[in-house]
């Protein structure tokens, strides 16, 4: 790939050229090894250029679980601080993954450790399985020599991202399957039981009460229109598809999110965890403050924080501060998010800082999420018991008058 970059050199002078490397990592290494400090860098041809994220679906080729990527890391930051040379390692590695999708990515690893290329740039062919923030960190922990402890910390990273995304889906998905149970019961119900007893209560003439006059209109309109539902229904989920994935409509729906109403809230704590932690991580493993920046800014899922975050690292190569461009973005970020980033940069412990911050969060959203669902669950359990008693009020009291009249 061809490459033009700004850097700045070691007395301190700034230029601007091109060059040829395997990746931007690679682009990153090699002007390290000349004592130069990269500005910000533009892939010029040869590839289009890939991201993946901690909390994305994408981050995995197909049968790479995150469970496989989280023990890749941490067992091999283990085997390394042992005393096992990489090549060594990666082979006990390959032996306990039970998937056969890592064979692939396991000899291609090795072919390229035999050739003389570093770890980070043979895993960055395998983008979809390792992140930019996953090769980025290897690689500045090649460079400073800690490469145990980057590994441990990605690994960390990795699973703290997976369990908060986990306690998150645990969440939805209790509500999500009853409300799912709930329309099939009422559309069944509609389809194939409302009809039979509306025939019934015709044949007798008798003035039924409001509340059964409502079910059956809505009964002899599903009946009547079914087919025209159901492609209605059809291109209304095609319809959110396609506006998921327009720019424009990303926008719009992402938007929508954060303006909901307590999931709004929380959404917001979320992001703010992910660019945290991910930041940490970055800079205590020795990644430079912009591209960690721009790293973190594919991590994130919001395209309203991944426009933030991209115009953020801009900002900083003009010479701003952190908290100055955190602070104003409060329908983003909570205040406490830009202040503590403050405190980080004012006593140079800006990895650490943000570490508490992500601690701090994640903590809140598993603590929302159980109250949420505690909520939700006698929410829920009144709802269906309004339902159930509205639907036999309004067939049992017509079954009722015509005893009656009977």
């Amino acid at each position: 790939m061809l490459f033009s970059y700004k850097a700045v050199k070691a007395d301190g002078s700034e230029y601007e050229a091109t060059l040829e490397a395997a990746d931007k990592f690679a682009l990153f290494r090699e002007l390290h090894s000349r004592g130069e400090t990269v500005v910000s860098t533009t892939e010029k041809g040869g590839g289009s250029k890939k991201s993946g994220g901690f909390f994305t679906l994408s981050f995995g080729t197909p049968g790479t679980k995150m469970a496989d990527r989280i023990m890749f890391a941490k067992n091999l930051s283990a085997m390394l601080k042992a005393g096992l040379p990489v090549a060594r390692a990666l082979l006990v590695l390959e032996r306990q993954m039970s998937s056969r999708a890592w064979k692939p990515i396991f000899s291609s690893i090795q072919d390229d450790l035999a050739k003389g290329t570093s770890l980070s740039v043979a895993i960055a062919k395998f983008p979809k399985t390792f992140a930019p923030v996953f090769v980025s960190m290897v690689s500045a922990g090649q460079e400073s020599g800690g490469l145990s402890d980057a590994l441990a910390i990605v690994g960390n990273q990795l699973e703290k991202s997976y369990q908060l995304q986990k306690k998150i889906r645990g969440a939805m998905m209790y509500p999500g399957i009853i409300l799912t149970v709930m329309l099939a019961i009422g559309i069944m119900m509609f389809v194939f039981v409302l009809p039979k007893l509306t025939q019934t209560f015709k044949e007798f003439n008798v003035e039924l009460p409001f509340a059964t006059r409502v079910i059956i209109g809505a009964s002899d309109f599903v009946s009547a229109n079914i087919l025209f539902l159901a492609i209605g229904l059809i291109a209304v989920v095609i319809s959110l598809f396609a506006m998921a994935r327009s720019s424009g409509g990303r926008s719009l729906l992402h938007k929508a999110l954060l303006r909901l109403p307590v999931i709004g809230f929380i959404a917001k704590e979320v992001n703010s965890a992910r660019t945290a932690r991910t930041l940490s991580s970055l800079l205590s493993s020795g990644v430079e403050v912009v591209t960690s920046m721009k790293i973190t800014s594919d991590v994130v899922q919001n395209v309203h924080y991944k426009a933030m975050l991209s115009r953020t690292a801009e900002d900083i190569q003009k010479g701003s501060t952190i908290q100055s461009l955190f602070l104003p973005r409060t329908d983003l970020y909570p205040s406490f998010v830009g202040e503590m980033i403050g405190v980080g940069e004012e006593t140079g412990t800006l990895s650490k800082v943000l570490l508490e911050v992500a601690l701090f969060y994640e903590g809140e959203v598993e603590q929302k999420t159980k109250d949420m669902s505690t909520i939700i669950e006698p929410i829920l359990m009144v709802v269906i018991g309004l339902g159930v008693g509205f639907f036999a009020l309004a067939m049992i009291a017509p079954i009722y008058s015509l005893s009656s009249t009977i």
